[in-house]
């Protein structure tokens, strides 16, 4: 067998399993060239299916890796979201991409390390419970009580609602759109009551240190920038953000922040995810992107 070439055939899933868990891409991909170094001295007689062998490996690694971020989330200045995954024009649809979105990876965030593994290789990747149980070297008993649980926090934390993905780019051009004229009754009519905004700005620039909760707050958030003039010069670029409709945000050529809209059954912007810590953005975008633009200002 060659071993580079089977283990790139899983390459994609690999880092896909590891992002889910650790929500950064530097995290991830360091997860799965330390697996690619185990896979290549690993003897023959440990491996009966490469496929299971290397989800294994990267499900531990991945584990150990978010214990250690676990810790320092826990003290993040604000609200931590995931690192967005930015893709180019005419990308493959990604595996289970409704997993990958940045609203089911920030509610992941509420499950301990060991119940966030446990939750997605069995939910996402539908890994069986004795495989499971061989992985996180536990019983199955404990990981059915595992997923169990997390599976409760998930459908606390995350309604699932389908909303069509053309409407759902006409929803974020029109809250660009209101966002950059100032229309506050353009943002109250795209935003739910309740809406809440969560932006990550890790200390690094200036973000709200709490979530803002409802549109009145929102609409006065965005409106206030305007008045400061600190939209004056920025501009807006739509993109697809962990396989969703997104917001590139720039200045010149920098880009400043993402932002993502999760909508509710009508439409209507139930969640804003802003992303403006610069470690989380990619200082150069794939090729291609962004994936649609009509030059607007925000």
């Amino acid at each position: 067998m060659d071993r580079t070439a089977e283990f790139e055939k899983h390459r994609q899933s690999l880092f896909l399993l590891a992002y889910r868990i650790l929500g950064t891409r530097s995290d991830a991909e360091d997860v799965v060239q330390d697996a690619y170094l185990r896979w290549l001295q690993a003897a023959d007689n440990d491996i009966r299916s490469p496929k299971n062998y290397l989800m294994t490996v990267v499900s531990r690694l991945s584990l150990d890796a978010l214990k250690l971020a676990w810790r320092k989330r826990e003290v993040y200045t604000g609200p931590w979201l995931p690192e967005p995954l930015i893709e180019p024009v005419g990308a493959q649809r990604l595996e289970m991409a409704e997993s990958l979105s940045i609203a089911f990876l920030y509610v992941l965030e509420q499950l301990s390390p060991t119940e966030r593994v446990a939750f997605l290789l069995r939910e996402v990747f539908e890994t069986s419970y004795t495989e499971l149980a061989q992985t996180l070297e536990t019983s199955e008993d404990n990981c059915r009580q595992m997923v169990a649980r997390a599976r409760k926090h998930i459908r606390n934390g995350q309604p699932r609602f389908n909303v069509n993905r053309d409407q759902h780019n006409q929803v974020l051009q029109e809250f660009v759109v209101a966002c950059a004229s100032g229309n506050a009754t353009q943002l109250l009519n795209l935003l739910r009551e309740d809406a809440v905004m969560f932006s990550d700005g890790g200390g690094k620039v200036r973000a709200a240190l709490n979530p803002i909760v409802g549109a009145d707050r929102i609409i006065r958030f965005f409106i206030g920038l305007g008045n400061k003039g600190e939209l004056r010069d920025l501009r807006a670029e739509f993109a697809a953000v962990n396989h969703e409709p997104g917001v590139l945000v720039f200045t010149g050529d920098t880009l400043e922040s993402v932002i993502i809209l999760e909508l509710d059954e009508s439409a209507r912007i139930a969640r804003i995810f802003l992303v403006a810590n610069p470690d989380k953005l990619p200082r150069i975008l794939p090729a291609s992107i962004p994936l649609s633009t009509d030059g607007k200002k925000a």
